[in-house]
């Protein structure tokens, strides 16, 4: 058909599709939130993954990072033999052997008490290109000469910029320092700031500079790119590695893959539970938005009658009521792009300052895709019920009145009226026999709400646990500092440590004292690390019941230590290796024989004892000590009478406390609004049903009310409808619930590089269980209570004339 006629149909249509939505104004609120909040949740997930991973992948290509960085030890292998690695299966290309060595810098200027800077892994580098590992240089030039050195970027110190002098003398240099002139103990000169996207130094040097560095105790260091840069095939080559070369030769090795791990963790916690939450929007979405059209199609068989009668072709029936779920549905996706964008702007200004870039935004494809992909899941939805309208017969719609409660409900209500139950009680327990397939779509809505609920209470209450138990150090009632806080302490004495042993044995002499111990810190070379790693040192009695372990058991004997998961994965040791440490040409080695649960310092602290680590003679940042109290003892009282006796030593105690992450607080609110939102969906999802089981049972609803019904029990019935529905999706949901915080939690600790315990993922208890499963009555009963109210205000007399 063409021309007028044609064109005055598909205006009509479009009338038919604006007063279809104008009409139904509570499933068009459903249509639009529900669409708002799965693109929402999509926005922000597909963005965080693409955002998070590009700037490092991309980067990565242009420099031709190297996927393994190993480092050898010189006094075991000479550096042909590790030029001979490169022609080992499976590498493709390689850079060096060049020599590397630690270096501590002396601060200038004026410095906190007890501060000493970390060191740096120094390679002596002719230049900054090559096949593997192009170092992008940021500011100045490359090194040409002795005396000269370019820093890397990430480790550079505040103020060190070309031009800067490094002195490297005295406490300097780890290794042998050469004497002065020419960089050897007198210093260096910054001549570059640079990037290397793969860490493969903190900083470079020619190498005839790098040799007067590190004496005789120089290592090599090689860099590979290989053909298979799986984790496993990584491994593979690292392992080939190991026996090619003497026992003992490779002394650390780095892999891509965890750099780049660490370059993306600032967001990559947020992916998974927020790609949970959008493939449960977008699920509650095909689902509610199917009920919604399913629910207008059954109300509106007389109209579909009517329209088919004037003309309207069956495909225009359909079309019209696709159009109507579309319309909303595309309002709420614009909203849900601009939210997502929103909740995206704090976790793409971490992004940003990782990678040192500008402003970092989610790629427009994202903004495009995504509502194009979540309206084809509408309309797909919305046709199955829409075709079923346009199949419909004319003759048949015309003459259709509206269903009442079937032959099944009726007989449930039999049965059921032989309880000893309220009457109203009754009505409403029969109601979802009535109409089963209405029903089981209500439960399926309450059920998604129920599970976001119980996902999200797990969420909480396990990062309520893991900043409790990710912090090793607080294994105390209180904490005694040894560096009291500015203002405090003795005002004519200069601001220094206080004695760890005077402190110590205040504290002892102190009534309500159980036991105590002493933590110092410092930062060490380790070797294959770029940059070494942090060091904890233990004096005293640390049990380790205090600390939360993954595997293995805290350290007990001399030459022990214990590491958290990232610092196992990014040295490339398990349980039972052994991990060199050195500092100014004085080493040790320890064994690993614990991973403990530790979020701090990004996951990389080392933790030994004292007795271990005292052939490094490392230079200390100021004591820190943890005391568990008696039993019975006032932590107030006490803390008040030890900093009366500790002031003049110029320390101080304070009540230990839970520590308060930004991170975490992030995350809780972000989970938060995004269960409301699900929950708020759910509820608009059983308000749309139960309005249109009320309109359909008006005429029912008037006899009840003639037969002397009060409105107080027409709202009991429509609740206990509505509440039985709810109980059974709340049971349902809940352990879907459960399951999906199992999964999804240990994947939020892969992705920030740390294993999270056992005990803090399974945080459901019997009590808190059956809470949960009330949600379902609580979201069924929240969505039913306006149109409960509705029903109870129509009058006996409208209610009984209504078709």
């Amino acid at each position: 058909m063409s021309g007028p006629r044609a064109g005055r149909r598909t205006g009509a249509l479009g009338r038919v599709v604006r007063a279809g939505v104008g009409r139904r104004r509570a499933q068009t609120a459903v249509m639009v939130l529900t669409a708002l909040i799965s693109v929402a949740a999509s926005v922000l997930a597909l963005g965080l993954l693409v955002v998070s991973r590009a700037p490092f992948d991309q980067a990565f290509a242009r420099q031709q990072g190297a996927h393994l960085t190993v480092q050898f030890d010189g006094s075991a292998v000479t550096a042909g033999q590790v030029a001979d690695t490169a022609r080992l299966p499976g590498v493709a290309a390689a850079a060096g052997p060049f020599g590397v060595t630690s270096v501590r810098f002396r601060p200038t200027g004026d410095t906190p008490p007890g501060f000493q800077p970390p060191p740096l892994t120094v390679a002596g580098r002719p230049s900054a290109g090559g096949e593997v590992d192009r170092v992008a240089l940021v500011e100045g030039r490359w090194a040409t000469a002795p005396g000269e050195i370019v820093v890397e970027a990430g480790s550079r110190q505040p103020g060190v910029r070309p031009g800067t002098r490094l002195e490297t003398g005295g406490t300097g240099a780890t290794g042998t320092a050469a004497g002065a002139g020419d960089g050897g103990g007198g210093g260096l000169t910054v001549v570059g700031i640079a990037e290397s996207v793969g860490e493969s130094a903190d900083a470079w040097v020619v190498p005839a500079q790098l040799s007067r560095l590190a004496g005789e105790r120089t290592a090599h260091q090689m860099l590979y790119r290989l053909t298979d840069t799986g984790t496993a095939a990584v491994a593979s080559v690292r392992d080939s590695l190991a026996a090619a070369l003497p026992p003992g030769a490779v002394t650390g090795a780095q892999s891509y893959l965890d750099v780049r791990r660490a370059a993306q963790e600032n967001t990559a916690a947020y992916i998974p539970f927020v790609t949970a939450f959008a493939v449960l929007g977008l699920a509650l979405s095909v689902l509610v938005i199917g009920i919604v059209v399913s629910g207008a199609v059954g109300a509106a068989t007389r109209r579909i009658g009517i329209l088919k009668s004037l003309g309207f072709t069956p495909l225009q029936v359909g079309r019209a009521y696709v159009a109507q779920a579309l319309v909303p549905a595309a309002a709420g996706a614009a909203a849900g792009v601009a939210l997502g964008n929103a909740l995206a702007v704090p976790l793409m200004a971490e992004v940003a300052e990782s990678y040192g870039t500008g402003a970092v935004r989610i790629p427009v494809w994202v903004n495009l895709v995504v509502p194009a992909g979540a309206l084809t899941l509408v309309a797909v939805a919305a046709a199955v019920p829409a075709l079923r309208a346009a199949r419909l017969r004319t003759a048949h719609v015309i003459h259709m009145g509206r269903a009442a409660g079937g032959g099944r409900g009726r007989r449930v209500r039999n049965l059921l009226g032989r309880l000893p139950l309220p009457r109203a009680v009754v009505l409403g327990l029969a109601s979802p026999f009535a109409r089963p397939a209405r029903s089981a779509t209500m439960a399926a809505a309450v059920a998604f709400g129920a599970l976001a609920v119980t996902f999200a209470v797990g969420l909480g209450s396990t990062l309520v646990a893991v900043q409790e138990d990710g912090n090793p150090d607080a294994g105390g009632e209180v904490t005694v500092r040894t560096l009291a806080r500015p203002g405090e302490g003795p005002a004519s004495t200069p601001r220094a440590p206080a004695d760890p042993a005077a402190v110590a044995e205040v504290i002892g002499a102190r009534p309500g004292t159980a036991s105590s111990y002493r933590t110092a810190g410092t930062q060490v070379s380790v070797a294959g690390l770029k940059g070494g790693a942090p060091l904890v040192a233990y004096e005293g009695e640390a049990p380790g019941a205090d600390h939360t372990m993954v595997s293995g058991r805290w350290f007990g004997a001399r030459g022990e230590a214990v590491a958290p998961t990232r610092f196992l994965a990014t040295a490339g040791v398990r349980l039972g290796d052994t991990v060199t440490l050195s500092e100014q040409g004085r080493t040790v080695r320890l064994r690993i024989v614990g991973e403990v649960f530790d979020l701090g310092s990004q996951g990389m602290t080392l933790r030994t004892g004292m007795d271990s680590v005292a052939d490094l003679g490392s230079r200390y940042l100021p004591s820190n000590f943890s005391v568990r109290l008696a039993s019975g003892t006032d932590a107030g009282r006490y803390v008040a009478d030890l900093n009366a006796a500790l002031k003049p030593l110029g320390a101080e105690a304070e009540a230990a406390g839970p520590g308060k992450s930004s991170v975490i607080r992030a995350m809780q609110a972000l989970i938060a609004m995004l269960t409301l939102m699900l929950v708020a969906v759910a509820c608009l999802g059983v308000l749309n049903t139960v309005v249109l089981d009320t309109r359909d049972r008006v005429r029912d609803l008037g006899v009840f009310k003639a037969l002397g019904m009060t409105p107080r029990q027409t709202i009991v019935q429509v609740l206990t409808s509505v509440g039985a529905i709810g109980l059974a999706a709340g049971a349902a949901g809940v352990p879907l619930g459960v399951a999906l915080h199992g999964w999804v939690m240990p994947e939020m600790g892969r992705a920030v590089g740390t294993t999270i315990p056992p005990a803090d993922v399974d945080v459901y208890g019997p009590v808190l269980v059956g809470a949960l499963a009330l949600a379902g009555v609580l979201i069924a009963v929240a969505g039913a209570l306006l149109p409960a109210g509705w029903a109870a205000r129509t009058r006996t007399a409208q209610a009984l004339r209504a078709e």
